[in-house]
């Protein structure tokens, strides 16, 4: 077989045959290959018009195709599968080449792979890919991680079928060093299923305390996508809102089952900032929601717990209380990009990435799930102040979440009458309550770590760390 496929990709189930074919419409000749060759077969026989689809049967004759240095994507279930597949080809590659993980590893995964295959002259190059299906053949945002001389080899490719923003810029740029790409797709997720939650718990409020229809709500975020919370989500929401049911009638969000389910990005999320010290606790709250609704039996056995029995609004104050709710949301979007961007940054300095938080918000600007049109600003922030601490030391969002702060408590007191959980709009206020705070409850703790497991503590007046000898009515300070 000839050696003129400018890349390849294995692994042709949805996200892996519509990058084929986004490759291939974009001029690229691609050798495909899966472990089922029929998929294979039907790939080429369906959409070979498209574009210079290479068939290969097996391994070799997939690598074979491949002209040098060669570009080889990887798309299929993560962990172990993607390992078998590794083992597979890389005794039939050389130095130089470059293997591409495009599916959702976990960073550390990825970090373990890039050394290995470094140490025999292969190039690793983790990259997250965001958009979905059709992300994947229309133009995703694409996160890849690796050597600089890998990006410099598959880089104008992959700038080539990635999504464009406004501006006409390519939503893909090298991330850093071997898991960067994979951690930061996974924050990405994260502020995904916050993003989510807050929407979700807007829909609830909407619904429960101003009783709007889901027609009704789907207006509202229609308006609402007109403006500062103009995104991907906030459109799609009003979509799947404004369904109506084709078998019973009935609106379209009252036949789903209230149960949200999770592939474990969001997950990992929160257990890499635990061991990074970073406080999440937006997209934590977002993953325990899903988790909640997914306890049938728990949540069947205590749904005749009390409740209050707050009155229904009227119809101006339902209207009024809707724009508190934007409000809200709008702030509360905030604070989850505010944790997701200080998490990146945390990962990046403890993994020697060198990570750019304005080129990180650049890429997000269209084909992710995420796309907002406030990261241009918080791309604009990044870029005036490359070391900016948090996204709210930023003037600009500081003024608009002082502005929005007061609805935003409203808000909560509302929920909390009409008893409508709202976990992502309380976390995210009590986190910017908390950075703001004078001070924090956080001294007794301390005191109390003391006290009971002689853990020392600073103090305010001096430097050091000392531990008190707790003992009845009398203690003792002594430098630890």
């Amino acid at each position: 077989m000839s050696s003129t496929a400018q890349i390849g990709v294995t692994g042709l189930a949805v996200m892996g045959s519509n990058l084929a074919r986004n490759f291939a419409r974009n001029g690229f000749s691609v050798a495909v290959h899966n472990r089922t060759a029929a998929k294979t077969t039907a790939l080429v026989e369906e959409f070979g018009h498209e574009g210079t689809f290479i068939a290969a049967e097996s391994a070799k004759e997939f690598v074979d195709a491949l002209e040098r240095p060669r570009r080889l994507i990887v798309m299929v279930k993560a962990g172990e599968p993607t390992d078998a597949v590794i083992r597979e080809f890389a005794p039939l590659l050389e130095p130089g080449d470059v293997i591409i993980d495009g599916g959702n590893a976990h960073f550390e995964d990825t970090r373990r792979r890039e050394k290995e295959l470094r140490e025999q002259g292969i190039h690793f190059v983790g990259a997250g890919i965001s958009g979905g299906e059709e992300g994947a053949l229309l133009g995703p945002s694409i996160m890849p991680g690796g050597s600089a001389e890998s990006y410099a080899s598959l880089g104008p490719m992959l700038e080539k079928i990635a999504a464009k923003a406004s501006d006409g810029t390519p939503c893909v740029s090298h991330v850093g060093p071997d898991g960067a790409g994979h951690f930061v797709k996974m924050v990405h997720n994260g502020i995904e299923y916050a993003d989510m939650q807050l929407i979700a718990e807007a829909y609830h409020l909407l619904r429960e305390v101003a009783g709007y229809s889901p027609a009704k709500i789907a207006e509202t975020f229609r308006a609402w996508n007109r403006g500062r919370l103009d995104s991907y989500l906030i459109e799609i929401t009003a979509e799947v809102l404004a369904h109506t049911d084709a078998a019973t009638g009935r609106p379209f969000v009252d036949v789903v089952a209230d149960a949200a389910e999770q592939k474990g990005t969001g997950r990992w999320t929160v257990q890499i900032a635990l061991d990074l010290g970073v406080p999440v606790s937006g997209i934590a709250e977002a993953v325990f929601a899903r988790s909640v609704s997914g306890h049938g039996e728990l949540r069947t056995a205590s749904r005749g717990l009390a409740g209050p029995a707050a009155e229904p609004l009227s119809a101006q104050a339902a209207d009024a209380f809707a724009a508190q709710v934007e409000q809200a949301l709008y702030a509360s979007k905030i604070v989850s990009y505010t944790q997701g961007f200080h998490q990146i940054l945390a990962g990046s300095e403890e993994y020697g990435w060198g990570v750019d938080p304005g080129a990180v918000a650049s890429l997000w600007r269209g084909g992710c799930i995420i796309r907002a049109a406030f990261l241009d600003r918080i791309r604009t922030a990044y870029d005036a102040q490359p070391d900016l601490p948090s996204l709210l030391a930023d003037a600009g969002f500081a003024q608009e979440i002082g502005a929005a702060q007061d609805d935003w408590r409203e808000v909560l007191v509302a929920a909390v009458r009409h008893g409508i959980p709202a976990p992502a709009f309380a976390a995210s206020l009590a986190y910017y309550d908390a950075l703001r705070a004078e001070r924090l409850p956080a001294a007794l703790t301390q005191g109390q770590r003391d006290f009971f497991g002689a853990h020392t503590y600073r103090r305010t007046d001096r430097e050091g760390s000392f531990h008190t000898l707790w003992s009845g009515d009398r203690s003792e300070i002594r430098t630890a």
